[in-house]
């Protein structure tokens, strides 16, 4: 079923928002870690998209195998607490699921403590939305030319880029209630310290107003 999107001339926030989409769907990125030590890296996503990821420790001699003892322990989940890969002592792995809710997913590597202590280099290639796809495989199984796959590609990426949009909306929705709610709870405590300060100067002025009636000063 194709889906028709009709776009009217954007404003400079919808080309960042396609920059946005493109910079989020593919997270490629190498990094350190020692024994003993813990690196998570975080992605939006949002429900219902697929995504899929692929690690590895990069051995630095290529000539030679890398050691039994250098191999890393793997935890992909959500914040909510559900896991949806884990993998311990390997060296290379890769892992694919649709998220069921929106938000922030993670990943979590970390080294046993190794003696002697090791430095690992990891490579993490993390894809999204319509970079998780495998398009050559989709070619080979439709039996259609490249013309056909880059239109699917730009349609898919069309839709893609309708539901961050509606997907921001909401958010940004979302946020102005939050905001709207956040500024009228400031502003009765403002209102409630403006009547706790005029009535503890008030007792004030009575009391010294009290006082010096006894004194027979006034």
């Amino acid at each position: 079923m194709n889906t028709m999107v009709k776009l009217k001339p954007q404003p400079r926030w919808f080309f960042v928002l396609i920059f946005g989409l493109f910079s989020y769907s593919v997270q490629s990125l190498r990094f350190e870690l020692q024994s003993g030590q813990t690196k998570c890296i975080t992605e939006d996503i949002r429900k219902n998209s697929m995504t899929v990821g692929n690690y590895s420790i990069i051995n630095p001699n290529v000539h030679q195998p890398l050691p039994d003892s250098h191999t890393v322990s793997v935890r992909v989940g959500s914040l909510e607490g559900n896991i949806y890969h884990q993998s311990e002592y390997v060296q290379s792995g890769q892992f694919a699921f649709e998220a069921v809710e929106n938000g922030d997913y993670m990943a979590c590597f970390w080294v046993g403590h190794e003696k002697p202590q090791v430095t690992l280099t990891i490579d993490l290639d993390w894809r999204t939305g319509v970079a998780a796809k495998d398009w050559s495989n989709v070619a080979k199984k439709s039996h259609i030319d490249g013309m056909v796959r880059q239109l699917q590609i730009l349609q898919e990426v069309a839709s893609s880029i309708h539901d961050e949009t509606i997907y921001l909306r909401k958010q940004e929705e979302e946020m102005e209630l939050h905001n709207w709610t956040t500024n009228t709870r400031i502003l009765w405590l403002c209102l409630l310290s403006l009547f706790f300060c005029m009535s503890v100067a008030g007792l004030q002025l009575w009391h010294l107003k009290t006082f010096f009636e006894k004194k027979k000063i006034l």
